[in-house]
């Protein structure tokens, strides 16, 4: 292949950035095949959106050896200097060893001849280092590796190429190293935090890694590429000379030149379900939990229209930083022994956000009774909302560890007592949250639902809420308990007993001796109450 393209070929080049990913692939591989496929131009097409400034944060998860790497930090990096040679880029990798490869790649093919005689860009005498080169324009490429020192560098638009190696997957010490990193370091090194671009570029490997933890964070546009489509999938194309729209099928395989079905097949039973969903499916799955299984919740399409009782519970974090837990409320609608979860609200909030957000939500709902753990922030926000006549509040005292805790209400579930609906946003997050736990990253869900179910649990001996009906029918005017059967019961000393239903209290004598509604009776045996008559 002749070094010097013709007039034309050459603006063909310039242009368009998948045509210039094929050529200098050739140029660096020459005996190697160049296998066209159109995830190469999904690729280059968002690429050259972070270089007009359309895409300021941009991930792209893609199967291995699909020339991520070359397209990613060798040319994309090569024809962005050639088109915007004062610009910085900045390029991280797992390992020192691996950066320095792209970057002795890339610094080769911007010295190549047929470089050259596309772009005036060239690399100054001066600053030619594999790990730092300069172009006389003074913008350049620095690459370093997690957690290298980068004292004093920043850049433009920031490529992370693999930062995570997949042998360290399963290493919460290591996953948790990489996200700090990008928090605290790499993050802070763009040179405009308004015009600055980030590139992440990677396999999946957990459910935990930098892709889920920068997520979090911020939106990104995310581009995914399954190497057997799980559903179908539609991507778009835009080039110079056009658009176009790439339709898959449901398990339609990426690039079958490359990897067939039948390799795929054997890479599968290779490496096992988890490591192929994550790093071939761009599909990550949550470490199997041991307490809850997916198909134990049943579904519902209309919550119960009169339910006994709207129910709130509230795990609360008051700081926000990325690794706090988030706080979550669970709203549930409970009828006839069954429990309906109608809403799940999550967020990471300050505490005078989240005091605000529990008083929105429970007037969102009407809710009856607000369940508020009573540790950390959650004890400073029970005492404001009750000081500031929010009556409804309970506060609610966890004992023993969290595991225990969780296991003791995982018989409501699996006996078909909680219901989720059809079609909410965020079940499957909540299903994925309850299913892994103890190995899921997250456990805010987990808890906020424990205490739901334990309340009710403790409301009465059976999954019945006879007493909240007492309340609520004598609250209506009910003829039914006007002139209620009271019966005398015995009381465990130093206790609190929490009635859904204020300003309905239980007042109970020196001897430890009350007289309480029948149906209250039958609740209370759960609290240790023993009836005298």
């Amino acid at each position: 292949m002749s070094d010097q393209p013709s007039a034309q070929f050459a603006e063909l080049l310039r242009k368009d950035l998948c045509g210039f990913i094929h050529r200098s692939f050739l140029e660096l591989n020459p005996q190697a095949q160049f296998l066209p496929n159109w995830h190469v131009e999904v690729m280059a097409a968002k690429l050259e959106a972070v270089r007009l400034g359309k895409s300021r944060r941009l991930i792209i998860n893609i199967p291995p050896r699909h020339l991520k790497s070359h397209a990613a930090s060798i040319a994309f990096v090569a024809w962005l200097l050639g088109h915007s040679p004062t610009h910085s880029v900045l390029c991280v990798s797992y390992a020192q060893d691996l950066s320095d490869k792209l970057a002795r790649d890339c610094r080769r093919l911007m010295t190549s001849s047929f470089y050259r005689a596309l772009f005036k860009t060239r690399i100054s005498e001066e600053r030619q280092a594999v790990a730092d080169f300069e172009t006389t324009a003074g913008g350049g490429r620095f690459s370093t590796s997690i957690g290298g020192v980068m004292t004093g560098r920043g850049g433009d638009i920031i490529v992370i190429d693999d930062p995570l190696k997949a042998e360290d997957a399963y290493s919460e010490l290591r996953r948790t190293s990489v996200n700090e990193w990008y928090d605290n370091t790499l993050y802070s090194r763009l040179n405009s935090k308004e015009t600055g671009a980030i590139l992440l570029i990677m396999q999946r490997l957990h459910a935990a890694d930098l892709v889920a933890h920068v997520m979090e964070q911020e939106a990104w546009d995310v581009v995914s590429f399954p190497s057997i489509a799980p559903e179908e999938q539609d991507y778009e194309v835009s080039t110079p000379f056009g658009r176009r729209r790439v339709h898959r099928a449901v398990d339609d395989i990426l690039h079958p030149a490359r990897e067939s079905r039948a390799t795929l097949n054997t890479i599968h039973a290779a490496m096992g379900e988890a490591k192929f969903q994550a790093q071939y499916q761009q599909n990550p799955l949550p470490p199997a939990g041991i307490y809850v299984k997916p198909q134990w919740f049943k579904t519902y399409v209309d919550a119960p229209p009169n339910p006994d009782l709207i129910l709130q519970s509230w795990d609360t974090a008051s700081k926000v930083e990325n690794q706090h837990d988030f706080s979550v409320c669970t709203t549930w609608a409970i009828a006839e022994k069954h429990a309906y979860l109608i809403d799940v609200f999550r967020r990471k909030l300050e505490f005078p956000d989240l005091k605000r957000e529990v008083r929105a939500h429970a007037q969102r709902f009407n809710a009856e009774n607000v369940l508020i753990e009573d540790t950390v922030s959650g004890t400073a926000l029970i005492q404001q909302l009750r000081e500031e006549g929010m009556s409804i509040v309970s506060a609610v005292t966890v004992k023993g560890e969290k595991e225990m805790r969780f296991m003791a209400q995982t018989a409501k579930i699996e006996g078909g007592f909680v219901h989720l609906p059809r079609d909410a946003h965020w079940r499957d997050a909540y299903v994925a949250e309850l299913t892994s736990f103890p190995n899921g990253t997250h456990d805010d869900q987990v808890d906020s639902t424990t205490n739901a179910l334990k309340w009710l649990s403790d409301l009465s001996d059976t999954p019945g809420l006879g007493l909240l009906r007492y309340y609520q029918d004598l609250a209506n005017g009910s003829e039914e308990i006007k002139n209620p059967k009271l019966v005398r019961v015995r009381l465990p000393p130093c206790q609190t007993y929490q009635f859904p239903a204020p300003p309905y209290q239980l007042h109970v004598g020196e001897d430890g001796i009350a007289e309480v509604p029948e149906e209250a009776a039958d609740c209370l045996r759960s609290s240790g109450a023993v009836r005298l008559d």
